[in-house]
């Protein structure tokens, strides 16, 4: 398939003003609870860990029941997006965290054919489901270029295969000169799995690492240390590629009083979780890791539903981070 064939021909981001929308929503008297302070009484105490299984528990059922069909859409526009993906350099390594169905993979995949992708997921049905969509794809080389494994970040953090946490000096000297691994999920070692020579174990670091609606889904007490494991698994000059929900978003003024979790945080009917980013947040996450901002916005589509005919305003926050280079 070419790139003309499977590319967006149109990406829009700014369809209407964001400063105008929270006016909107910020003066509708039906709309207020969301602003209520939250007590973290509300919800009863749980262990991390527990919270974390019960978490993936959610999405393995979720992907389990929308396991066929086209629920999610292939993600062409993010080489219009990020389009350091279509320009990096040959066997570039990405890091695609929270790999869902391959929605995000596949256009990545496919929009640079020397480049090298790793993902992870909590849920072991989004991987086989990943999995699943990038063989349809019917390219050999996809597949070959493809590397999934189960991992919740956000609690363990990545392998160490992946960074660079035991070598000294020019990584690039320990850095395999390729991948000829098979396709199978694994669980978090010493040893990269796909290329388990002991002296190729250290991969020297990722080039890219996507956080593609991905990080709204955890606790917000867990986000502060989720995008710490994304900046250590970087290579110096590294970049964070990030796209989640933003605040005031449709989606976020569809959920009811009983669905608040926390301040901005709420949760879903299927036990999932949604959290909506103001730019502030995703800023403070960021700086706080280590990273310099390079890109930060809002963008605000607006679409119309085909049954209905009402206009929906979608915000979504876009963000580019890089890890400093060595001095």
């Amino acid at each position: 398939m070419s790139s003309k064939d499977w590319e967006a021909e149109n990406y829009y981001s700014k369809d209407f003003d964001w400063e105008q929308l929270r006016e909107e929503v910020e003066n509708d008297p039906s709309l207020q609870f969301h602003f209520l302070p939250f007590s973290p009484n509300q919800i009863a105490d749980q262990d991390a860990e527990e919270e974390a299984h019960q978490d993936s528990q959610a999405w393995d059922k979720f992907h389990a029941c929308h396991s066929t069909g086209k629920f999610f859409k292939e993600r062409r526009y993010l080489l219009k997006e990020f389009p350091e993906l279509a320009s990096c350099d040959k066997n570039s390594k990405v890091l695609e965290v929270g790999c869902g169905n391959g929605s995000t993979a596949l256009p990545i995949l496919r929009g640079r054919e020397d480049i090298i992708l790793y993902a992870c997921d909590c849920s072991n049905e989004a991987i086989e489901r990943a999995k699943h969509v990038i063989s349809a794809a019917n390219s050999i080389s996809t597949k070959h270029r493809f590397h999934p494994f189960l991992c919740d970040f956000s609690t363990t953090g990545f392998p160490s295969w992946l960074s660079c946490n035991n070598c000294s000096g020019d990584s690039s000297q320990k850095r395999p000169s390729g991948f000829s691994g098979v396709n199978s999920s694994c669980e978090i070692n010493d040893v990269n799995p796909f290329c388990p020579d002991e002296t190729k174990s250290c991969m020297g670091g990722i080039d890219f690492v996507t956080l593609i609606f991905t990080l709204s889904a955890l606790p917000l007490d867990r986000m502060p240390k989720a995008v710490k494991h994304c900046f250590d698994v970087l290579k110096p000059g590294g970049l964070l590629l990030f796209r989640d929900y933003g605040l005031y978003d449709m989606t976020m003024l569809r959920f009811g009083p009983d669905r608040r979790m926390g301040y901005r945080e709420y949760l879903r009917p299927d036990r999932t979780r949604s959290f909506f980013f103001c730019l502030d947040t995703v800023r403070s996450l960021a700086s706080a890791a280590g990273f310099t901002e390079m890109e930060l916005e809002y963008c605000c589509v607006k679409s119309v539903n085909r049954r209905n005919g009402k206009i929906m305003k979608r915000v979504w926050v876009h963000g580019k981070f890089q890890k400093p280079t060595c001095t």
